[in-house]
């Protein structure tokens, strides 16, 4: 090839991702990544992010810690182009299970989270040739699932308030679109599995309810973000893409 260089569809832009020490957030951190974006991890522990992204510790239910490590990106990159707003929290229950406290804390983290980080970015965002968010929000956005009222609600708000920033900031050149995963072989799932009275049953049963009938891999999830926050998708945004092997919207007749 006579030392061509490789580039990528987001070569030199820089990308934040919330949450991006672990879980579906590293895997959305390293296909940026791959596909030659610069990578800034933000986290309440980066203890475990990949060395070759910038960490910055910080946690999205507090105002003044987001505004300082987006100001600390901001100072070593010099731009700020793709926010991806993945950190969140998982809730259990129906509707009495969770007390006053707890719907605040899963609101503040999983929906107010979102506005922290973006209004600090969006100085930055605005400067941008090629503005994007993606936002994480979840079949539980669109399906009624059981056992999961408080996060249906907190990713039910992720879902309108995607649609109102991509209306607010659409003159201004910033898609914003989400991720509406289906249940996803992360370690948050892996520990309700742990707690289970039968986890093996109960992995079963979540394969079994997604017509592909297994678990969604994060890579699925981080190629649908990657095509998000990519100038190929120029003309999306305002809009969301399940990742949920069917699950919210196809029925096929058991087997």
């Amino acid at each position: 090839m006579g030392g061509t260089e490789m580039t990528g569809p987001l070569d030199g832009l820089v990308a934040i991702v919330t949450g991006g020490a672990s879980g579906l957030g590293a895997a959305i951190a390293q296909r940026l990544h791959d596909d030659g974006a610069r990578i800034a991890v933000l986290d309440r522990d980066t203890t475990h992010a990949d060395e070759k992204f910038a960490a910055f510790t910080a946690d999205v239910s507090d105002r003044t810690s987001v505004e300082a490590a987006i100001a600390a990106v901001g100072a070593q990159f010099g731009r700020i182009d793709i926010v991806v707003n993945n950190a969140g929290i998982g809730a259990q229950g129906d509707i009495a299970a969770n007390d006053d406290d707890e719907w605040a804390r899963v609101l503040s983290i999983n929906v107010t989270g979102i506005a922290r980080v973006t209004a600090a970015a969006l100085p930055w965002l605005r400067q941008s040739p090629a503005a994007a968010i993606c936002n994480t929000a979840s079949i539980a956005a669109t399906t009624g699932l059981p056992q999961r009222a408080l996060y249906s609600a907190s990713k039910g708000a992720v879902a309108a308030l995607t649609r109102a920033m991509a209306t607010d900031h659409l003159r201004e050149g910033i898609r914003v679109n989400s991720v509406n995963p289906g249940t996803a072989d992360t370690p948050w799932v892996g520990r309700l599995l742990d707690s289970a009275t039968d986890p093996a049953a109960e992995r079963a049963a979540l394969a079994a309810r997604q017509p592909h009938g297994r678990l969604v891999s994060p890579d699925e999830v981080a190629g649908a973000v990657a095509y998000l926050v990519s100038p190929a998708s120029g003309s999306t945004t305002g809009t969301f893409i399940e990742v949920d092997g069917g699950m919210a919207s196809l029925r096929p007749r058991p087997e």
